[in-house]
């Protein structure tokens, strides 16, 4: 299965976000270390600046297909040539709706536009991906004519794009599952979040037959966001069993870049990367990760670059605090344990704030001493 990421393309079109030069070669670069199959980078069409930075992502000479996001016209598909791009994503509007907005309804004017600009891109002999805008909200039959049109010329993908994130993953299995049984195009994902279901609607249709998967790094994007690229590569390796040897400092550090560069503060609880997802706090689970760090944790924080903790809040137990006073050299009796552990309830929940090692040994020592 192959993630093509578009940070570089749907996630610098998040309102708000925009990449300097020096920043998108850093993310190009690291996305590659971090597990990246293939990259989108851009969008060529949007001037000479834009190019300029395309081919200086170019000249990193990634071991990997560089891509670009075209409308399907030859004007776009000239700057992608200009480039020196390889591949390339020719989106259309698939739905009644947008045809309607872009194209006065015209199909076949549309599918005419299309095969002109796909026989182009293959007579270059350019990887050729079509964009299904909108194909959620498309009729599935009209998904069949487009894709057929693209066999028949010799169009390597289509992009199955929830552009407005309406689908359900029950949905999406049975709409891919459908196309791919068509054996016409290999398919790609394109997941939007706007009810929150984008990395599980792109994790859905490639259980469906669907072989490529874009995404954005904590997934940035229009609106919601698109499919988080730790969540889908995290999920290929553990839940998936593909053999992808993920490298946690790399993926630590793109992380890191991309919240930078597009000034977007991740939740401390946002899955694979926020701050708190390997902090402990309840009695009961404390206990079991002491006992076996497999308990209560679905991979380790080293994997991705983290570390575990055990806070002592409102909800930690006797192990928590047992575990914390032996650190620091001492042997607390039961007795002393079960005499701090509602003051210190009473204090996190008065000041809302956990308490630190310091504040423990000196609740110790003065409940040791009374």
């Amino acid at each position: 299965m192959i993630i093509n990421d578009t940070t570089l393309r749907d996630g610098e079109q998040a309102p708000y976000v925009a990449f300097n030069t020096d920043e998108k070669i850093a993310i190009a670069s690291a996305l590659y270390l971090a597990g990246a199959d293939e990259l989108e980078v851009g969008i060529p069409a949007m001037g000479a600046k834009e190019q300029a930075d395309i081919k200086e992502i170019l000249a990193l000479d990634l071991p990997l297909r560089i891509m670009s996001w075209n409308r399907a016209t030859m004007s776009d598909l000239e700057a992608s040539l200009a480039c020196g791009l390889k591949a390339v994503d020719l989106s259309i509007p698939v739905s009644d709706i947008l045809i309607e907005a872009k194209f006065g309804g015209d199909k076949a004017r549309l599918l005419k536009s299309l095969e002109e600009v796909l026989h182009v891109s293959k007579n270059e002999g350019i990887f050729t991906c079509i964009g299904g805008e909108d194909s959620s909200r498309a009729d599935l039959g009209f998904l069949k004519e487009v894709m057929e049109l693209g066999a028949s010329v010799g169009a390597n993908r289509f992009r199955y794009c929830d552009t407005v994130g309406i689908m359900r993953p029950h949905q999406i299995y049975e709409h891919i599952s459908y196309l791919s049984s068509l054996n016409l195009l290999e398919i790609e994902m394109h997941t939007h979040n706007d009810f929150g279901m984008a990395t599980a609607n792109a994790i859905s249709g490639l259980e469906a037959g669907a072989m490529s998967v874009n995404t954005t790094v904590i997934g940035l994007g229009e609106r919601a966001g698109n499919a988080s690229f730790e969540q889908v590569l995290m999920s290929l390796a553990h839940l998936f069993g593909e053999n992808r040897v993920i490298n946690a400092d790399a993926l630590k550090h793109v992380v890191q870049l991309v919240e930078k560069a597009s000034n977007q503060s991740i939740s401390a609880t946002m899955p694979i990367v926020g701050k708190n997802i390997f902090s402990h706090e309840s009695g009961i689970h404390v206990n079991g990760m002491i006992k076996h760090e497999k308990a209560y944790e679905a991979f380790t924080p080293q994997s991705v670059g983290m570390k575990r903790s055990y806070p002592i809040g409102k909800h930690s137990g006797s192990s928590t605090l047992l575990f914390h006073l032996r650190a620091m050299g001492y042997e607390p009796e039961n007795e002393v344990i079960n005499k701090m552990l509602p003051q210190v309830r009473e204090m996190v929940t008065k000041r809302k704030k956990v308490l630190n090692k310091k504040e423990l040994k000196a609740l110790y020592i003065a409940s040791k001493a009374g």
